[in-house]
């Protein structure tokens, strides 16, 4: 008799995603431009969103260590939109919770889904969990960067304002994962970014090393004006994210990279505002620009579930994923 094979799992290795310099700029693009056909799609809710179901049978989970709104709906609500099913793992409700490795969480967690998304506090949990899974990991957030972020970011301009290719991004506010992750990005898209931080606060210096030794035309800068000048986006962040104990120092430290009109008017005539959200109004943004003409928030927290359902099909959708869509009709 035939021995049974000792896992169901293909040999190809997994398609991960856990930041963008792992990427060229080419296969970001395609990821991307697959996230905009699905978009088109869709047709309102009278008929099925995705017809085709590409992952119908397919399985997602997502391991959440930190609190998630945007994250957690649009990864949840993709994947079922394009036919799969999705279970939410809690570290509380799972024995990750009480000591079981991360190591052998991945390759349990690998028989049962087809990928996993982890948010977590611990960088070094994202990467361990990669080496040992043999499903996509997907990076939902660590505190060193936020991809999936930048990726809807990125749509959101270029359904405004055309290619971001040699346009000019303004960054006030804090260093942080999303600074991070847009550092790399403006190296892989092309783009020019100007970053705004006040001292202390400072962006990656390993992110800006990798980025300039590629040719990034990066600026960092202490003065928020500079950073906004003739901009064609002024970006900001919260100033207090969730791992951060010296709040009350923070908010001294940021006030003068406050968001206001004032500051937005040196930008260009028709630069857009964007804020990965929650926003804390009257910190790092005043509430004329955020609810202001120059504001695409809103389009852009849609777009985390448009972006990611081009990711969700390039890391599960197999060895055609990038012809799903062309044949789909569009309003």
């Amino acid at each position: 008799m035939n021995a049974l094979p000792t896992t169901t799992r293909n040999a190809a290795p997994p398609r991960h995603f856990l930041d963008l310099r792992d990427f060229d700029g080419a296969t970001l693009r395609a990821i991307l431009d697959l996230g905009s056909r699905i978009k088109r799609m869709q047709h309102g809710r009278t008929r099925p969103l995705h017809p085709r179901q590409p992952l119908l049978g397919r399985a997602l989970g997502l391991m959440l260590s930190k609190p998630s709104t945007r994250t957690r709906v649009s990864f949840e609500v993709g994947m079922r939109q394009l036919g799969g099913d999705v279970i939410l793992l809690s570290p509380n409700d799972m024995q990750l919770g009480r000591g079981e490795s991360v190591a052998d969480t991945a390759r349990v967690l690998s028989r049962f889904v087809d990928a996993i998304v982890l948010r977590t506090g611990n960088t070094a949990a994202l990467h361990d969990l990669a080496r040992w899974a043999s499903v996509p990991v997907i990076n939902g957030l660590t505190p060193d960067s936020h991809p999936v972020q930048i990726l809807a970011d990125i749509m959101t301009f270029e359904e405004h304002r055309g290619p971001i290719a040699g346009r000019t991004v303004a960054w006030v506010g804090d260093g942080n994962n999303v600074a991070t992750s847009f550092i790399e990005a403006a190296c892989l898209f092309g783009f020019r970014l100007r970053l705004a931080t006040p001292p202390g606060h400072t962006p990656s210096v390993q992110a800006l090393a990798w980025a300039r030794q590629r040719g990034a035309d990066i600026v960092v800068t202490t003065d928020p004006r500079a950073a906004v000048a003739g901009a064609d986006c002024v970006v900001t962040d919260t100033w207090v994210s969730m791992s951060d104990t010296d709040a009350a120092q923070r908010l001294i430290a940021f006030d003068p990279y406050r968001v206001d009109a004032a500051l937005m008017a040196l930008a260009a005539p028709d630069a857009l505002f964007m804020h990965c959200l929650p926003a804390h109004i009257g910190d790092e943004v005043t509430e004329d620009v955020f609810e202001g003409p120059h504001s695409v928030v809103f389009d852009e927290a849609e777009n985390r579930l448009h972006a990611q359902k081009g990711l969700l099909v390039w890391a599960m959708g197999g060895e055609h994923w990038q012809d799903y869509g062309q044949e789909e009709p569009t309003r």
